[in-house]
């Protein structure tokens, strides 16, 4: 991999595959991020909030945490040993992110542009995305569509039920960004 590459600034954006309208960020990291903090990155962008497994795919191969709280399969690869340039090197490749293996939230991150790293730019960093993430255990996308029907119902007779699982209130249209950010500050 070359030197200037590894000193690139990756544009990523991230959607979450099958809504819509659709749930995406995009976002700038250093190229040479390894996936296990990439994932820490997904999580605070998307919204999620770290409770289950995930895995990255790439060209058939799987990457994943490997440590010794999981016996993972044999055939996922340590993610923290790979970096994200070891899977993306050119513009429009993609990487495949999947988060919570019951729901199976699967997104699609596409490297936008390869950016030359600047003095002083602390990625990573989210430079914009629309609509609230799901939340935790929905019960993937269909139970998520199923969840904003409920709550577009004052009359549904689960619509209490569901206003208080949501925590009083909840609105797919929102994101934002500042909050995100300063999140990432700390990563």
């Amino acid at each position: 991999m070359s030197e200037k590459l590894s000193k690139s600034v990756y544009q990523l954006k991230v959607t979450l595959k099958g809504t819509k309208p659709p749930i995406w960020r995009r976002l700038l990291v250093p190229a040479d991020l390894p996936l296990g903090k990439l994932h820490e990155v997904l999580q605070l962008v998307m919204g999620w909030e770290n409770y289950h497994l995930h895995q990255f795919i790439s060209g058939g191969r799987f990457f994943g945490m490997q440590d010794g709280e999981f016996s993972l399969d044999a055939e996922i690869e340590d993610e923290n040993q790979f970096k994200i340039k070891d899977l993306l090197s050119a513009e429009k490749e993609t990487l495949g992110y999947e988060y919570d293996f019951g729901d199976s939230w699967d997104h699609k991150i596409v490297l936008e542009k390869i950016l030359p790293a600047e003095d002083g730019q602390q990625p990573p960093r989210c430079i914009k995305g629309m609509r609230a993430c799901p939340p935790e255990d929905c019960g993937g996308i269909w139970g998520y569509q199923e969840l904003l029907e409920t709550l577009s119902d004052p009359k549904n007779p689960d619509y209490e039920e569901m206003l208080e699982w949501v925590g009083g209130e909840f609105d797919p249209e929102l994101f934002d960004i500042g909050r995100v950010n300063k999140q990432l500050a700390l990563v």
